[in-house]
């Protein structure tokens, strides 16, 4: 795709969801992972567009991944809510993975929210815990700004120290604290999947400084980077990862664990939403 054809499907895309829901803006994006469908928050005026429905959407394949956008006010804040994500494992171009943050920005995106499964390669880093993201270690071998270079996009080599916003990260882990949620810092380690990882590959990624692994975030990170958008990580550990005591590789696991997580992730997303909008969106 050109990359003129790609800005026009950013334009068309963010148009026909201004129709649909006149007077949107979306000062904050939530991009809700494997198994978070509930995490929803209890949005004000919600308006729902199935991804099906916005012009040159993805679509959704994988189980737990609703695919649906959620518009509305929180807490006196103009949000998206992406109820599901898309992969570079289904087959997904990387700026196809790409566009739906682009179309936030469109849409005004300030601060984008991004929650995650992931397998932990920490012992002390336990299935139910919480880890906000300080870093990442990109392994999936593609890189999203490739090629699809526009000036309206922002640097064509953007600065990626502090991409994972250090205030927002202090306060969700002191949230984390409050609601007595076990939560971390640590390093993301980013591969194509759809396999899980063998256990060489795990004591490859533990020396090479990742506390725990996954098949998605950083293309939303590195694009909301590029445009200036604060972008804040918190991931739930799933599974122990390969050759770890007590992994577990299941899918369906995953879901379900998630379903057990959903409520407190709610509570800190609440309280972080609670902060003002100069303080959240900067």
């Amino acid at each position: 795709m050109k990359i003129e054809r790609y800005v026009g499907s950013i334009r068309e895309a963010a148009a026909f969801i201004k129709k649909r829901v006149p007077g949107v803006q979306c000062q904050v994006g939530l991009i809700l992972g494997s198994g978070l469908s509930d995490a929803v928050p209890g949005l004000e005026g919600m308006k729902v567009i199935p991804y099906t429905a916005i012009p040159h959407f993805p679509r959704t394949t994988v189980a737990g991944h609703e695919g649906k956008f959620i518009f509305g006010r929180y807490l006196g804040k103009n949000m998206a809510v992406m109820q599901g994500r898309f992969h570079y494992y289904e087959g997904h171009s990387m700026e196809s993975i790409a566009l739906p943050v682009r179309v936030m920005e469109y849409l005004g995106l300030k601060c984008l929210l991004i929650t995650s499964a992931v397998g932990s390669m920490r012992p002390n880093i336990k299935p139910g815990h919480f880890v906000a993201l300080k870093d990442h270690i990109n392994l999936i071998g593609r890189n999203p700004l490739r090629a699809f270079h526009e000036e309206e996009f922002g640097e064509m080599f953007p600065d990626l120290n502090d991409a994972y916003d250090p205030l927002l990260r202090k306060v969700v882990l002191a949230l984390c604290r409050k609601h007595r949620v076990p939560a971390h810092e640590g390093v993301y380690m980013a591969v194509g999947g759809p396999s899980y990882e063998t256990p060489a590959e795990i004591r490859a990624f533990r020396r090479l400084g990742a506390d725990v692994v996954g098949m998605s975030v950083v293309p939303e990170v590195i694009v909301a980077r590029q445009m200036g958008v604060r972008t804040m990580v918190l991931t739930w550990i799933s599974n122990m990862a390969s050759g770890l005591p007590g992994a577990s590789l299941s899918h369906p696991e995953v879901l379900a664990l998630g379903k057990q997580v959903c409520g407190r992730l709610k509570l800190v997303l609440h309280d972080l939403l609670k902060m003002a909008p100069s303080s959240l969106c900067g």
